[in-house]
């Protein structure tokens, strides 16, 4: 189809699409306008046959929008393919910000974008950030734009596969951003046009380096200032600026570099202090700032040695977490809002992290500044999993992801380590080729920071572990091989075959429903639909005591945080979902295992009585195990005082027998309790 039936085809849209009330642009030194409300959908169908259906065939959205959003966890399969947004915006032509660009927080997973029925471009990938220029496209009055994505398999674009559902649809926000003819770079594969790098830090100095892309879309040569304020609160604690000539249609760079003496060093949860980066650009022959934008700055150093763990600001933090992937939510998906990520986040503090895992992809903004905010190192890695192929476009492709990982992320104090790729289970030339691309560019992108790479079902010393600067295994023992007493040995033969190679725990986990209640239990098969909640605490229990005595990890992350939609998954209480969460895919429940790591991690005094969902006991005869970081408890059986037990590794047992009918255990250490009603059945009282 030609570009005049493309514009036919705008115009038919246009006339069929139902009117809605237009947002409001923002006014700082650049324009944006959310534009997430009305827009109308369909799933399925070629361009051409848009143009010829009627109204009644598109539904009425709001973005963030999956189209997987209710098929994507029920283990039945979910429609993998395309699916269509359109919607008419009013616009209005601006003396002042002559650029537009719409900008995507991310699509899944190819998107195309058309424009008044010209075809803007097309983003590969369903996890970053991108941009489009849209001014060549806009004219005043009502434009008519239409989105298709597409999250069908393809060998050329990342992920090939993985143990998760790939949601389609404009599943983040959606933006207008608008400048003026000179502003920070806005097609640097989504980046903010800044990159800060550090060095030498350490309480007295750090050197700190700004790399400012300044883009020209005038017509004219500009004199620009490029001027950079680092802040702390409203006191201006660096300055630097520096004069260049922009030429029209091009990109100049601007490089500034200072020390700043005495920095209040990001110092982890303990002390996650943040300056603020302030960079804008001053039009030279008047002084008007053209543009400017501001960025959270933590000023730390971060080394993984091979025996001493990792180093933060020059002494050994323990960094132990969760894997998570990005927030969902039963019947969204993972079209969710900030409400939802920051609900996650407290949780995840709640729990104690020090550390977490962003799994297997990029993950919205949102999860990089909270985890700044919180002190939470952060390993993020791009999605090359599972498997590799032999294909130049999806090599490119891996590249590309990589470079928007990179350059969107560079600048959070949070993120410690680029992951290359996980579980990839061909050992095979694809592979190798594409892990060594991947370690190039992440060094010719950001020298300052190591990579790694999450090895499975294979060696340590093999040579799929051996492309990246720094190594995790993702290991099951007791849950799906092996037994819980292998862990320890196991990690220690790694260390000894690789003892130049620093060495983490990328994930460990098992399966556990709050459903499915078994006290004692025993040891259930992965594919069944019998996880206890029991024997997940317990896997837990024997998984971190061995891990906290190897101090030469420089990390450790529990596979995973909350439970996730795996749709091709048939196990556990629920098909479609990976059930290794500590805390349900809902969100309601945090199982016992979070809080045997709440006991271990987070130092506020807590106590909690396990299995307390196991509220039917057929035998009056039972163990109450509490988990809790207090000396000693005592337990209470309806009012009656059963003793007081010392805590070793965070667990005391008392041996109780149960009376028929209700059972009210409370367990107090001074101020702090916990409480649970167990009854008795009739079988089992005589």
């Amino acid at each position: 189809m030609n570009i005049r039936g493309f514009r036919w085809i705008a115009l038919l849209l246009t006339m069929i699409l139902t009117s809605s009330p237009q947002p409001v642009w923002s006014q700082p030194a650049r324009q944006t306008l959310e534009i997430g409300a009305a827009w109308r959908f369909h799933k399925g169908g070629a361009l051409s046959d848009i143009a010829v259906m009627p109204s009644s065939d598109w539904t009425r959205v709001d973005l963030p929008d999956s189209y997987n959003a209710k098929d994507g966890d029920d283990g039945g399969g979910y429609y993998r393919g395309a699916a269509w947004y359109r919607r008419t915006l009013s616009f209005t032509p601006s003396p002042t910000f002559a650029r537009t660009y719409i900008e995507f927080d991310g699509a899944a997973v190819v998107t195309d974008l058309w424009v008044n029925g010209a075809h803007v471009g097309q983003h590969r990938g369903g996890y970053a950030r991108f941009r489009f220029d849209l001014t060549p496209y806009l004219h005043g009055g009502n434009n008519t734009l239409l989105v298709k994505t597409d999250n069908s398999a393809s060998l050329e674009v990342a992920p090939l596969g993985g143990d998760f559902t790939v949601f389609g649809g404009i599943y983040r926000p959606v933006r207008l951003v608008r400048t003026r003819d000179l502003h920070l770079d806005m097609l640097d594969y989504g980046s903010s046009g800044v990159e800060i790098r550090q060095s030498g830090v350490s309480r007295s100095k750090a050197d700190l380096a700004y790399r400012v892309r300044v883009a020209n879309d005038g017509t004219k040569a500009r004199d620009v200032l490029v001027r950079v304020r680092l802040k702390a609160g409203t006191s201006t604690v660096l300055e630097l600026h520096k004069k260049l000539l922009a030429q029209p249609g091009a990109v100049a760079v601007a490089e500034l570099s200072g020390a700043l003496l005495s920095p209040r060093l990001w110092d982890g949860v303990a002390d996650p202090y943040l300056y603020s980066s302030e960079i804008s650009l001053e039009d030279v022959a008047t002084g008007a700032v053209m543009d400017q934008t501001q960025i959270a700055t933590g000023i730390r150093s971060v080394v993984l040695t091979p025996d001493g763990g990792l180093l933060l600001n020059g002494h050994p933090y323990g960094v132990h977490g969760v894997n998570i992937h990005q927030s969902m939510r039963p019947g969204r998906g993972p079209a969710v809002g900030d409400a939802e990520i920051d609900a996650d986040f407290r949780m995840l503090q709640e729990l104690g992290v020090t550390g977490l895992r962003f799994a297997h992809y990029q993950h919205p903004q949102r999860d990089y500044d909270l985890a700044d905010q919180d002190g939470i190192l952060v390993w993020t890695e791009v999605p090359f999993v599972a498997k590799a192929v032999a294909d130049t476009a999806f090599g490119d492709n891996l590249q590309d992801q990589l470079r928007e990982l990179i350059r969107q992320n560079i600048n959070h104090p949070s993120v410690f380590v680029w992951g290359l790729g996980n579980e990839i289970y061909n050992v095979d030339a694809a592979s190798a080729h594409g892990l060594d691309r991947l370690q190039t560019l992440a060094h010719a992108e950001d020298p300052d920071r190591p990579t790694t790479y999450a090895n499975c079902c294979a060696p340590i010393d093999g040579p799929q572990a051996s492309h990246s600067d720094a190594i995790g295994s993702n290991v099951y023992y007791g849950w799906y091989d092996g037994q819980f007493g292998d862990l320890g040995p196991w990690l220690d033969a790694n260390h000894a075959k690789r003892p130049a190679t620093p060495e983490a725990i990328s994930e460990y986990g098992a399966g556990g429903s709050p459903f499915h209640q078994e006290d004692p239990p025993k040891r259930p098969r992965p594919d069944s639909h019998w996880h206890p909640e029991q024997y997940q605490a317990l896997y837990h229990e024997r998984a971190w005591t061995q891990i906290a005595q190897r101090g030469w990890l420089w990390a450790s992350f529990v596979w995973c945080g909350f439970d996730f939609p795996s749709d091709g998954r048939n196990e556990g209480d629920h098909a479609g979902i990976n059930d290794k969460g500590l805390i349900t895919y809902d969100r309601r429940i945090k199982k016992d295992a979070y809080f045997w790591y709440k006991a271990n991690w987070n130092r506020a005094p807590m106590l909690y009585i396990t299995s307390r969902r196991d509220v039917v006991r057929r035998t009056p005869d039972v163990v109450v195990k509490v988990y809790g970081n207090v000396a000693q408890a005592r337990l209470m059986l309806n009012g009656v005082d059963l003793g007081t037990q010392t805590f070793e590794n965070h667990i005391a047992n008392w041996r109780v027998r149960l009376q028929p009918g209700k059972n009210l255990l409370t367990v107090q250490s001074g101020a702090v309790q916990d409480a649970v009603t167990w009854a008795l059945s009739a079988p089992g009282a005589g």
